[in-house]
């Protein structure tokens, strides 16, 4: 393994970068395994999760009619027995995404911990970890755009939401209540609320690490987020680590990593990843993504455009934020 440092400031085109983090075959060293295997039993998890919200078609025709007809007690129930194993579903995904910040921030205890001197190293020297935080970036990425393309989501929950305050008044048993109360109802609303559910959720969840670790300095945070940036834009940009990709998919996975990346480091860091200080580069970033097939990048652009925290900061560059229009 080379030095890192040297790929990240190399100017010279000649100069072939020499570190590849190996997304598709790393496996956890024994100083790994304890955390490893932690936030594996979760990502085992996450493929499912994912299928279960592709499949979700909602119940909004039930609910149409049931609204429709007010009076219509056999499509009220009908109504009622759609939504309830829906609501299931829904906080199903929603108890996942507590795991998911557990995972987080066991990840990130280990990448940033004094064990090595820099970023840089703990990427190089715990290429499974770093393939994990990985796996949980592209996770995040994927949930949130399957679930903004999906209006009978927050439906469903808000005519569950409805129906059960009116069942309620009127004292009549709710079945399915137990499962979620009102105060986990209120989170679970909240959660959905939000257009990025997953993505708000590690935002909240680094930050909540890096306040929690005062003992540590935020950099070891922000540099090794800017650290994994820098390693998927390079190894994108760069046709020799390219070709070692062995799956196309590869390429879709280390694009959704780099602004996954980008977007955490910007709500980390106190200006951003926009500003001028950062250790991100940025255009570099964004030419990647342009440099992809047509279409094949828009929720990626789009999730920089309105999922960022700093973009329309004063101190963003123009160039930036005209390449992102």
């Amino acid at each position: 393994m080379g030095n890192l440092l040297k790929v990240l400031t190399c100017t010279d085109l000649e100069q072939e970068p020499n570190f590849f983090l190996d997304f598709e075959n790393a496996q956890p060293t024994e100083a790994e395994r304890e955390v490893w295997e932690q936030v594996d039993v979760v990502l085992k998890d996450a493929k499912g999760i994912l299928d279960e919200l592709q499949a979700y078609k909602g119940a909004g025709q039930e609910i149409r009619e049931a609204i429709q007809n007010p009076n219509d007690d056999a499509l009220q129930e009908q109504a009622w027995a759609a939504v309830v194993p829906l609501v299931g579903k829904l906080k199903k995904f929603y108890e996942f995404s507590q795991r998911l910040e557990a995972a987080l921030h066991s990840l990130l205890g280990a990448l940033t911990s004094e064990t090595y001197s820099d970023p840089t190293q703990h990427l190089e020297r715990e290429q499974a970890l770093a393939k994990q935080f990985a796996e949980i970036l592209h996770f995040t990425l994927r949930f949130d755009e399957l679930k903004m393309t999906n209006p009978a989501i927050q439906n469903d929950f808000s005519y569950y939401r409805r129906t059960l305050s009116r069942m309620r008044i009127n004292n009549v048993p709710a079945e399915g209540e137990n499962e979620v109360n009102n105060e986990l109802a209120n989170r679970i609303s909240l959660f959905y609320a939000d257009a990025t559910p997953m993505l708000k959720t590690l935002s909240d969840g680094t930050t909540k690490f890096v306040s929690e670790n005062k003992n540590l300095p935020i950099e070891n945070t922000t540099d090794c987020l800017s650290t994994m940036a820098s390693v998927c834009k390079v190894m994108l940009e760069t046709p020799e680590y390219r070709s070692r990709f062995t799956s196309e998919d590869t390429v879709s996975f280390c694009l959704r990593v780099m602004v996954g990346v980008i977007i955490l480091y910007d709500y980390v860091h106190p200006v951003g990843a926009f500003a001028k200080s950062s250790k991100i580069d940025m255009k570099g970033c964004i030419k990647v993504l342009k440099d992809q097939p047509p279409n094949s990048v828009d929720g990626l652009l789009n999730a920089l455009r309105y999922t960022t925290k700093h973009l329309n900061d004063d101190s963003t560059n123009k160039t930036i934020k005209s390449m992102l229009q």
